[in-house]
């Protein structure tokens, strides 16, 4: 049976979230792969805003809000009120953050690498496969394109059951 492409997806995110878990682990870092996008948008610009960690990063603001959520806990990453406005919380990266970054960074270029033999096995490198896919999606979603073939499939069986 061919499996489904949510399937497909879930597997791979599986495999190599799997193996960067593992990675951190045999570093002795206890580190989620997840918190990446975030540790190094603030190595390069601490004192940060949810909104824009979420926008800068490619994921969505409850994500970024929930990620942080974790950092807090795991003492990477602090929230405080923002300057202009006590409401908006601003993310900075904690004692603890700032010294694990010399030990990411290695992790982050070995990860690099092991990417770069991947798609060099690959037709097509798999970050330029998921980019063309991404920007197709922000020109019809995915759920566009469910209803446009849902709405194909019960003309054609309308039309068959005419027959």
């Amino acid at each position: 049976m061919k499996r489904g492409l949510g399937t497909q997806l879930r597997h791979l995110i599986e495999l190599l979230d799997g193996a960067l878990s593992a990675a951190y682990d045999s570093e002795g870092l206890d580190y989620r792969p997840r918190y990446s996008p975030i540790m190094r948008l603030l190595n390069e610009h601490d004192g940060l805003g949810i909104g824009r960690l979420a926008e800068s990063a490619g994921i969505s603001q409850p994500a970024a809000t929930q990620t942080i959520a974790l950092m807090i806990k795991d003492d990477l990453v602090s929230s405080v009120a923002g300057p202009n406005d006590r409401r908006q919380r601003v993310i900075h990266l904690t004692e603890r953050g700032r010294a694990l970054m010399p030990r990411l960074q290695v992790c982050w270029q070995a990860t690099a690498k092991a990417a770069a033999t991947l798609d060099a096995e690959l037709p097509m490198p798999l970050t330029v496969l998921l980019d063309d896919a991404l920007h197709a999606l922000e020109r019809e979603s995915f759920g566009k394109r469910i209803e446009a073939a849902h709405a194909a499939a019960t003309k054609s069986a309308a039309l068959s059951s005419k027959d």
